[in-house]
């Protein structure tokens, strides 16, 4: 859902196609504590940074794991959000916080949900 997305820029009123590229344990590449998501946003590489702390905080509360493809759903709807209210095609990295990355989460899930038929 959101690999591969089309989103109106708050300011411009212009659709900017956004489409997953890679998943990038930023342990490796930057020393961070962090998983980063790469997007093409009409072309401009935009980097979204979950931390990996929010991993450990969402298996305690739920059970359940965050796997690749839901992180990338996850960074996808936080770039969806940022580009909606204007802040998404300034830089080319976003860190979020372990809360940001749960409300993402239960955001982006949501939205899964309702799009599924009953």
């Amino acid at each position: 859902m959101f690999e591969n997305f089309t989103v109106t820029d708050r300011w411009t009123k212009k659709p900017v196609h956004c489409v997953y590229q890679a998943l990038i344990v930023a342990v490796a590449t930057r020393h961070a504590d962090a998983v980063d998501i790469k997007f093409l946003a009409d072309g401009k590489t935009i980097w979204v940074a979950l931390p990996l702390p929010a991993w450990v905080e969402y298996r305690k509360r739920t059970g359940n794991v965050i796997t690749d493809s839901l992180a990338v759903e996850i960074a996808g709807h936080y770039l969806k959000s940022a580009i909606e209210a204007g802040e998404g095609l300034g830089r080319e990295m976003y860190s979020l916080t372990v809360q940001q990355t749960l409300d993402h989460l239960e955001a982006a899930v949501k939205e899964m949900e309702a799009r599924v038929p009953a």
